[in-house]
């Protein structure tokens, strides 16, 4: 694409050198330039991408966008002055890709919890349908059935526009798609189309970056403020913060709710480990899912497919198919017994619903063992809450290492147990090795009993001291239960 036709719609300070070239490929990480490239440099929290514009040009760049022109400047580049290269990369990397997410429709889902299950429902509710989908969430990016690896919840702006093209070349008619606090901070979703938007909760995240709750809520709130009047929004009423979200938006705004007058409503009426009967908009359907808070994530899908406009029978009969997503309340039954749930459940609030829905189905009825840690270089504040969760819930719960990053897991278990009485502290056991962890609680676990190992999910692995060690909590308990059957 020329470079002329790149920089339209972008305010620039000013302009050193010719604009009358072409750019076959934008990049911000100097690393990935190549020839007749553009090299935006961003200043991120770990470094500035200032320091390797050089490097850049090195490498084959041919034009710089830029908030400060280096000193020396070369005559056969093209250096573009910004205000702010974060506002100006979501702009650009949108119109280098031709806007694909005006050639389709595209649904962000935000929210503490349930935004990757929300998302993944809808992508299997409408490929069930006979649609061509696209989904890029925390789990995996798919397009229709091939599935691309992911590495953050919403990628940066040139690969989320690349994903998002390359969707739209496949012939994908509905894309659905996680949408983070970092990412509306980030501006990553500059620039891009929105058909529709569902929030699902808030709860205590992410204050290691964004410092405050009030920050916090206001990342998500401007997603829906910046939607397009065209739009739909649709929110969790229950949620204290449902309708703040929406206070400024241009968007038609729709509601969802287990308890309260709302456009799209849903009652649980039996729960068990295996799944629900709910009834939705006066139909009853059995689904295979547990506990409240799926209820929700149903209902969501449910609405948001119900604004666009899909027949609400065949919704049904599509919902009543679909399996749990990898590693949310995902659960194992051991030969001996016991049952066995891995749930990503990372924050406070997770992890009280998912003890919570436990407990309704146990209904006194045996035992929970929770075995859970807290992410190393995060938000050190909810570390204390989350055993404090986990302690009201549990009948024992074993402190183990979740990531550690570059922390010492025993500092990490320390803070968690640091505000914890007596009384809390007998309930406790700390296990540094979670493979250990989760092996003393199979084997601390009885008939009817039921562990809870908190906080991983989906995750294949175990980041200490920025490596990636292999791990699964699923595999962990499979190997174990395979050893009680041999025993």
């Amino acid at each position: 694409m020329k470079l002329e036709h790149l920089l339209n719609n972008i305010e620039h300070l000013s302009i050193t050198g010719s604009i009358d070239k072409t750019i076959e490929s934008i990049q911000i990480d100097s690393r990935k330039v190549s020839q007749n490239n553009l090299f935006i440099a961003m200043r991120g929290l770990q470094t500035d991408g200032h320091k390797y514009i050089e490097q850049a040009i090195e490498q084959g760049a041919t034009a710089i966008v830029c908030e400060e022109v280096p000193q020396e400047i070369k005559s056969e580049i093209t250096y573009i002055k910004v205000s702010s290269s974060e506002d100006s990369l979501g702009l650009i990397a949108s119109t280098f890709y031709n806007h694909p997410s005006k050639e389709t429709k595209l649904i962000g889902v935000t929210g503490t919890n349930g935004k990757t299950t929300v998302a993944t429902l809808l992508f299997d509710t409408f490929k069930k349908s006979g649609y061509k989908v696209g989904l890029i969430s925390t789990v995996c990016n798919r397009i229709g059935e091939a599935v691309l690896e992911t590495t953050h919840t919403t990628p940066d702006s040139i690969t989320l526009n690349s994903l998002l093209s390359e969707m739209v070349l496949a012939g994908c008619d509905y894309i659905f798609m996680e949408v983070s606090s970092h990412a509306v901070v980030q501006k990553r979703i500059a620039n891009l189309y929105f058909t529709g938007a569902i929030f699902t909760n808030l709860s205590r995240d992410h204050l290691d970056y964004h410092k405050t709750v009030a920050n916090y809520l206001q990342a998500k709130k401007t997603f829906f403020d910046e939607l397009p009047k065209e739009a739909f929004c649709l929110v969790n009423s229950d949620d204290k913060n449902g309708l703040v979200m929406t206070q400024n938006t241009k968007a038609s705004v729709h509601t969802y709710s287990l308890r309260g007058i709302s456009d799209f409503k849903a009652r649980i009426l039996e729960s068990h480990f295996n799944g629900m009967m709910l009834q939705m908009d006066n139909h009853e359907v059995a689904v295979q899912f547990t506990g409240r808070f799926n209820a929700y994530n149903i209902l969501a899908v449910y609405g948001a497919a119900r604004l666009l406009n899909q027949n609400p029978e065949e919704i049904l009969i599509a919902l009543s198919s679909l399996r749990s997503v990898s590693g949310r309340f995902e659960t194992l039954q051991s030969p001996t017994g016991f049952t066995a749930i891995i749930d990503y459940a990372h924050t406070p609030d997770a992890l009280t619903n998912v003890l919570g829905t436990i407990h309704d189905i146990l209904n006194g009825e045996g035992e929970v063992i929770t075995v859970v840690g807290a992410g190393g270089n995060r938000d050190k504040g909810k570390r204390p809450l989350m055993a404090k969760e986990a302690i009201k819930g549990s009948n024992k719960v074993i402190i183990t290492s979740d990531n550690p990053r570059f922390e010492d897991p025993k500092e990490i278990m320390q803070d968690m147990t640091a505000e914890l009485n007596p009384i809390e502290q007998r309930k406790v056991l700390s296990i540094e090795s979670r493979r250990e962890a989760i092996r003393t609680a199979c084997f601390l676990a009885k008939q009817g009993d039921v562990i809870l190992i908190a906080g991983k999910g989906h995750e294949t692995y175990q980041e200490v001291k920025g490596v990636k060690h292999h791990f699964d909590d699923k595999e962990e308990v499979n190997t174990i239960f395979k050893s009680l059957i041999t025993e």
